[in-house]
């Protein structure tokens, strides 16, 4: 190792008395003076090292996400002027680096909580000299939220920007629940969740520079931003030109539709309720495929609706109208739009509110030929008609042979991939979800389900137990047929007693997303969530199909709740909203025209 005095022993073969260097101001040679010889006689030569010294009198200041290192310049500078210092900060087999041309270097991008080994080195025109001693620091910041993601890189796509990340050292105070990139161009910036990587940004003009970073958030918040890289869209090379012409999609940056990054509590009780068949589990390009179906107004006979136009995204993909308009602009529906998300977590898989197709996929067909939806009727040449008409579009074959390998066009497929990209709607962002993450534990009696959540208000937490708890135990027993953690429809709930006598036994959608899903009830008939919780306090009514959920001895449940309570209740269903589904760009209009 070399010491300070930045010189090494050349030629002797045993050690010899200290010397004294001179160096030549002309010539750039060496003399030396020594006290004396090595046992071969042979004399010893001092040779200069050019690189400077290691810097002295590190100091580290742990900031939020950062380490700030202060230092003196090093004894020697070596055989030039120093013309930069570089900072260091590791952790395990990390390290995160800064450069600078004085003291002080900030070390950005680190993770709260977590404890560094700093040094410093100096560099001239030979090279970087060694580091200096090393000191330990730990980045404070807000205590709990998590460290910076590492932004690996950013691949532009056709109106698209992919960007891959490593996740941040630390979580902070609890499990990270997403992360959240943005893009900026100019006073515009665009944003979009996910929960792993890489998160692809749509929606972004191709030609335009945009800079893009992202966080992390868990329960208590986000945490510091990654650093920023620059990218500018541009439409694909392989996207054929029909694709790019009528939609956004890119064959290059495909959105990510089969690996769901889900909180631990979906695990396998939950995944025992998916009803994907054999066959025809979610894949990414399919699933795009089912995308673009879902939003063409060119499915229904007129190009005047499509199956968004009754399942909007910004309404938890339900209608806001009571019963939605058919094709014609005149005709409505008979039943209240049913709200999608969460739909692949309920066996056995029965579809519409009269639980009248056998899945989803089987589903797909019907609200294509009704005759009032988007007209395909047996009248208007039926589905085979429809299939006459994507085929004439172009752009339809070639997504088709992009997600199944072949052009072929037919019902099987339609079906398919409207199934997958409608499975792949989970809800698992809300407020009550980003809490629960903070306490499951599924040892826990009933997974820890009763426990009061950190980020819910004492109104909220009350009627979450309310929610949770039996009717036996003091509670409303919400839960026994509205599961959590999906909030799906127990497979064998029956009728909830809307009317007497009632014989028809009805499906809910998942209560995800309740709070923006209005009107309520398979007809629409209550228009507020305080109007669907007075009915089940005092206003089921008794019939043949009753739910025994929903029995009270001979007559119908008579819940008692004070105002509080009922109060309560509602408080807590909109924590059940998921805004990140509600605005995820995976799931939005792909259609330019």
């Amino acid at each position: 190792m070399l010491e300070r005095g930045m010189t090494e022993r050349v030629g002797g073969v045993s050690p010899v008395p200290p010397c004294r260097v001179w160096i030549a101001a002309i010539g750039c040679f060496l003399a030396t003076a020594c006290g004396g010889g090595g046992a071969s006689g042979a004399s010893d030569v001092a040779v200069q090292v050019n690189t400077p010294g290691a810097p002295l009198g590190l100091v580290a200041t742990p900031g939020n996400a950062s380490i700030s290192l202060s230092f003196n310049p090093p004894a020697s500078s070596g055989s030039s002027a120093i013309t930069s210092y570089s900072a260091f900060c590791t952790v395990g087999a990390a390290t995160v680096s800064a450069t600078g041309s004085s003291s002080p270097l900030d070390v950005q991008e680190l993770s709260n909580g977590v404890a560094y080994s700093c040094s410093v080195s100096a560099s001239n025109s030979f090279g970087a000299g060694p580091r200096s001693t090393g000191v330990s620091a730990t980045p404070l910041g807000t205590i709990g939220t998590p460290g910076a993601p590492t932004l690996v890189s950013l691949t532009p796509g056709n109106t698209s920007a992919a960007l891959r990340f490593d996740p941040p050292v630390a979580s902070g105070g609890g499990p990270i629940v997403r992360y959240v990139a943005a893009c900026g161009s100019g006073q515009v910036t665009t944003s979009v969740s996910g929960r792993s990587s890489p998160i692809i940004v749509l929606g972004l003009a191709n030609g335009a520079s945009y800079q893009c970073s992202l966080s992390a958030f868990n329960s208590l918040g986000s945490g510091p931003s990654s650093r920023t890289l620059s990218v500018v869209p541009n439409p694909s090379t392989s996207t054929p030109t029909r694709v790019a012409e009528f939609t956004t999609v890119d064959f290059d940056t495909v959105p990510i539709y089969s690996r769901l990054e889900l909180p631990a509590y979906f695990d396998g009780t939950v995944f025992a309720l998916d009803n994907t068949p054999p066959g025809n589990s979610v894949d990414d390009k399919i699933a795009t495929l089912g995308r673009v179906l879902f939003y063409d107004k060119r499915l229904s006979r007129d190009d005047t609706v499509a199956c968004a136009s009754c399942h909007q995204q910004a309404n938890g993909f339900s209608d806001p109208r009571r019963f939605s308009v058919g094709f014609d602009g005149a005709s409505f529906t008979s039943a209240h739009s049913m709200a999608l998300g969460n739909i692949r977590f309920y066996r056995p898989g029965e579809m519409f509110w009269d639980r009248r197709s056998s899945s989803v996929e089987s589903q797909a067909s019907q609200p294509i030929t009704n005759a009032i939806e988007m007209g395909w009727s047996e009248t208007a040449g039926g589905f085979s008609a429809l299939i006459a008409k994507l085929e004439g579009l172009g752009y339809y074959s070639e997504l088709f042979s992009f997600a199944f390998g072949t052009p072929v066009i037919s019902e099987v497929r339609i079906g398919r991939a409207l199934a997958q990209f409608e499975r792949s709607l989970v809800s698992s962002s809300s407020r009550w979800d980003t809490g629960y993450a903070t306490v499951f534990d599924a040892a826990a009696p009933n997974r820890n389900l009763g426990a009061d959540l950190p980020n819910l208000t004492a109104e909220e937490n009350r009627g979450r137990q309310l929610f949770m708890t039996g009717r036996g135990q003091g509670g409303a027993g919400c839960a026994a047929c509205h599961l959590p953690p999906t909030f799906s429809l127990a497979a064998n709930s029956l009728s909830n007693g809307l009317d007497a006598g009632e014989t028809r036994i009805f499906k809910s959608s998942s209560l995800k997303n309740v709070g923006i899903t209005a009107p309520y009830m398979h007809d629409g008939r209550f228009e507020s969530l305080e109007q669907v919780v007075d009915f089940y306090d005092r206003g089921i009514r008794l019939g043949p199909a009753l739910d025994n959920r929903l029995r009270q001895g001979n007559g119908a449940q008579q819940l008692g709740l004070s105002p509080g309570d009922r109060a309560a209740l509602v408080a807590f269903m909109k924590t059940l909203d998921d805004v990140e589904l509600a605005s995820d760009l995976r799931y939005s209009n792909p259609m330019k025209k």
